[in-house]
């Protein structure tokens, strides 16, 4: 098997730190580096936690960038709120080893495009990284092989505002530039299907059950975001929008969806809003691909047979009694 190399570029964070977990136990993926940007939480924390993330899976051999400590133009609002100050649910996780990551996220996001075939990106946090690294060299962006950014939403509430996902309403600014002058389709991995992913208090047992080192850090990291969804969405269990990013990456299949122009709101009360062009108003080529439909159970079954060791089989099977799909936020 050819793996498929890939930079995730990532704000750690609950959820992304489920989908590095994810990306690392994917036989299909060469992680050749990370780089963090403010989103989350400020990108030296969110720097820690994926190096945290590295030595828990026994992977410090990959390199952490850090990067752009604020967005292009608007004023930086982490979502410390939802994740902890920690990024990590106050989960009091350490870092054991002396382990450092590096600055300039930006230049290594250029080089390894430079000098890597086929390289892909996995966007799940703002794109402000990618923005920066696009208005400085967009030239080397005619090397990118495929685009993920989970952010967005087409038909869905937001999630930070009425109409707005919190990714591109932290930095709309990038993700307008982004998806603008990119050049390259833009799978948006948006609010429609990432809600569908919802990680509940059946599943996380089950988990503990596959694996009980590994189900009980992510109890450790996800209870906060549990109290937080109970609290502002009276939803029993948590979101786990960025690890949809990682299997539909690995398999496009497990989502449906349509081409179209989408631009991004960066101003007024609207601002962070992705604008699909569905009906072609505007009559400009499609610049994204975006995902109204997913397949729940088919994601966490890979979810749970890579990150937590399980069996397909009896994943579904159990899935069957515990798993509530076609629901959602």
């Amino acid at each position: 098997m050819q793996k498929r190399k890939i930079i995730i570029d990532c704000d750690p964070g609950i959820d992304d730190s489920l989908a590095l977990m994810l990306a690392l136990s994917s036989a299909e993926l060469d992680v050749v580096g990370i780089t963090t940007v403010c989103g989350n939480v400020p990108p030296d924390i969110g720097a820690v936690n994926a190096l945290k993330i590295l030595e828990f899976m026994d992977r410090t051999d990959i390199p952490v960038y850090c990067g752009e400590e604020k967005p292009l133009a608007r004023e930086y609002v982490s979502a410390q709120d939802t994740h902890g100050m920690d990024g990590l649910g106050e989960s009091g996780l350490k870092l054991e080893a002396e382990k450092e990551w590096k600055m300039g996220a930006v230049d290594f996001i250029l080089e390894t495009l430079q000098n890597e075939e086929n390289l892909s990106i996995i966007a799940i946090g703002p794109l402000t990284n990618v923005a920066k690294a696009l208005m400085k060299d967009p030239a080397a962006f005619e090397r990118l092989d495929t685009f993920v950014s989970m952010g967005g939403s087409y038909k869905s509430h937001g999630n930070c505002s009425p109409v707005a996902e919190y990714n591109y309403w932290c930095d709309p600014h990038a993700a307008g530039y982004v998806y603008e002058k990119l050049g390259k389709k833009i799978h948006m991995i948006g609010l429609d299907v990432t809600r569908k992913i919802v990680l509940t208090p059946n599943i996380l047992e089950y988990m503990k059950v596959l694996d009980k080192r590994t189900g009980e850090l992510v109890e450790s990291i996800t209870r906060f975001y549990f109290d937080f969804h109970w609290k502002y969405e009276r939803v029993i269990g948590c979101v786990i929008n960025d690890p949809l990013a990682v299997v539909y990456f690995i398999n496009p299949d497990i989502c449906g969806g349509f081409d179209s122009y989408t631009a991004v709101e960066t101003e007024g009360m609207c601002i962070g809003q992705t604008v699909v062009d569905a009906m072609d108003f505007w009559h400009k080529g499609p610049n994204s691909r975006i995902l109204t439909e997913v397949d729940e159970k088919e994601f966490m079954t890979m979810f749970l047979s890579r990150v937590f060791k399980g069996k397909d089989e009896e994943i579904r099977r159990v899935l069957d009694q515990i798993m509530v799909t076609g629901g959602g936020l």
